[in-house]
């Protein structure tokens, strides 16, 4: 797994992790990457900081032969991170509800979400709210037939018996 800073042509700065440099490269020209706050997929990699932590000996061995020859400077302590399992921000929250109102309001069909949907576009299946899990080839396919389908800024949970 790999993460980049990304930022949009609007300027929006946001994360995202991928499987490679390779599939990062693959997903930004089919346009599946985009923007986090306007969904544009006009994303590019941002300038970013590499996290290079010294051991600990090693960072103690600088600091008392520094304490010789300049004063030291003390690093602000870290921020307290907040509880994975509540949303940290409003973009966060705002996601945190659609996936409530989603899972609430429609049916989960999983890897069989193309087949429903098609199914459903021609009236073959009764029309109703589905959500699910469909490979790119597949939702591009959906598009290109005129199916009405949207990607979701989550992953569904897997549902099991």
């Amino acid at each position: 797994m790999i993460q980049y800073a990304l930022k949009c042509c609007d300027g929006h700065s946001f994360d995202s992790w991928f499987q490679s440099a390779e599939a990062y490269e693959k997903l930004a020209k089919a346009g599946m990457v985009s923007c986090v706050e306007c969904g544009s997929s006009q994303v590019e990699k941002a300038i970013m900081t590499p996290r290079v932590r010294p051991a600990r000996s090693a960072v103690s061995a600088i600091v008392s032969e520094q304490q010789e020859a300049a004063p030291v400077v003390e690093m602000p302590a870290p921020q307290k991170p907040g509880l994975l399992s509540q949303p940290a921000s409003e973009l966060e929250k705002a996601v945190t509800e659609l996936r409530k109102q989603v899972e609430t309001n429609s049916d989960y069909v999983g890897e069989n979400f193309a087949e429903e949907a098609r199914a459903m576009h021609v009236g073959d299946a009764p029309s109703r709210s589905i959500y699910g899990e469909a490979k790119i080839e597949e939702a591009k396919a959906l598009i290109e037939e005129g199916v009405p389908v949207a990607p979701l800024p989550f992953r569904p949970n897997r549902k099991t018996n």
